[in-house]
């Protein structure tokens, strides 16, 4: 136990952990809400879709300037100006939600808004947890922030299934509204060195191009951000379509949309304490391959199902799969990637991970009006197990490249216990 969250020995980052895993739970609760609300007032699959869309394509165009920003200013600047303002945004749809004047057309504004604030945090915030921890606690600290995701993911959506039933939407965006109080104060009671910025001559296009040229040329982290685009695109926009499986396929309403992504969300919690036990990077390459190949194939089992509690127990390896495959590139491009680079590959990761989805979820949303949720669900699967298959075939060929990587950052691919082991017994 003392070894999966050694990173809590940084007092900086116990801050941190503490007042983010409130903001987050607050940030669950928005996200099952707006959902609901949005499927409330239009019934509609495809508004869902667009929604979903407005919301994260602001990250996949801004995110190189969020990139740009993480590795030109401070970091620590930059998370405190991003919390305050999507505690801004949260409070206004609270406002126009309890006021019974919302439209959707607001709601869609308002998220469009907060990919743009997202598109600055998530580099700024990923890139700022080497600044918290010493370098050979980062996988850990990746680990644990992934677990703090997601176990506001399993808290957040469970509370928002009861409160929207219960008293309505606009009471979770409030409540979401208020939660950034706790990061924000955690942040600021932080002790950090003085901040020195970089004496930089290059102009800030060269600087964001340097950082893609890093990344195509990178044989290793262009496999990992590829795979992260493509189950990014086909696979993770299924959350999307959750209101209309839990409404019209199994017949739950808002509780059991809060049910199924609470059990995704607990899916992925253990999928990331998983991570939270390894010392070492060695061996993470296969787990993110299996990882997408179980994310899919655990997706076309959920597709198929008709039956309540077993769609909430499918959408645990859902969860695990998923988060298996996204925290192990998170971690691999962190261990391999310099940094003066960091912010700007992470940006990259940003744009793969959180940009691609809202393309998927307007094609899923258009999908699913065409042919149904669960065939465009299974499909995703499809593509997700595809994806991994090309990603596997690769990989020996990679792992020298990145091997070397390692060695430069000072990096030692420490062997997981299991292998210790199972050698150990051969």
């Amino acid at each position: 136990m003392r070894e999966m969250v050694r990173s809590l020995r940084h007092r900086n980052f116990q801050l941190f952990f503490s007042g983010q895993m409130i903001s987050l739970i607050g940030t669950w609760m928005q996200t099952i809400a707006e959902a609901w609300l949005v499927y409330r007032l239009t019934g509609s699959s495809v508004l869902l879709g667009v929604v979903g869309f407005a919301g994260q394509i602001p990250i996949f165009i801004l995110s190189p300037l969020g990139g740009l920003a993480a590795d030109r200013w401070s970091r620590h600047r930059i998370v405190i100006g991003t919390q305050l303002a999507s505690m801004s945004l949260a409070l206004i749809l609270a406002t126009l939600t309890l006021m019974h004047i919302v439209r959707v057309w607001e709601v869609i504004v308002l998220a469009s808004l907060l990919g743009a604030v997202n598109a600055f945090d998530i580099p700024g915030r990923q890139s700022f947890l080497i600044e918290m921890v010493e370098r050979d606690d980062l996988m850990n600290a990746i680990a644990l922030n992934s677990s703090m995701f997601n176990g506001a993911r399993v808290i957040g959506p469970a509370i928002a299934g009861i409160l929207v039933a219960r008293i309505g939407e606009g009471w979770c965006f409030f409540a979401n509204g208020i939660s950034y109080i706790a990061v924000i104060t955690g942040l600021l009671m932080m002790k950090l060195p003085l901040y020195r910025p970089l004496r930089i001559v290059t102009s800030p296009y060269e600087h964001i191009a340097e950082g893609f040229r890093y990344v195509k040329r990178t044989a290793p982290i262009m496999a990992l951000i590829t795979l992260i685009g493509v189950v990014s695109l086909v696979a993770v926009p299924f959350s999307v379509l959750m209101p209309i499986f839990a409404d019209r396929i199994l017949h739950r309403g808002a509780h059991g949309l809060g049910m199924l992504m609470g059990a995704s969300g607990f899916g992925a919690l253990l999928g990331a304490l998983t991570l939270a036990g390894r010392r070492g990077v060695k061996g993470l390459g296969r787990v993110v391959g299996l990882g997408a190949a179980a994310f899919g194939a655990s997706l076309i089992l959920f597709a198929m199902s008709k039956i309540f509690w077993l769609s909430v127990a499918l959408l645990i390896p859902v969860g695990y799969a998923v988060m298996l495959q996204m925290s192990s590139s998170n971690t691999l491009i962190q261990a391999m990637v310099p940094d003066q680079l960091r912010g700007r590959a992470m940006a990259m990761y940003t744009m793969m991970f959180m940009g691609m989805a809202p393309m998927g979820s307007l094609l899923s949303g258009v999908l699913a009006d065409r042919i149904g949720a669960p065939w465009t669900v299974a499909l995703g699967g499809v593509g997700a197990i595809i994806g991994a298959v090309f990603f596997m075939k690769r990989l020996p060929s990679l792992r020298f490249e990145a091997q070397q990587l390692l060695d430069a950052q000072g990096i030692v691919p420490v062997e997981p216990p299991e292998e210790m082991a199972a050698r150990g017994m051969s």
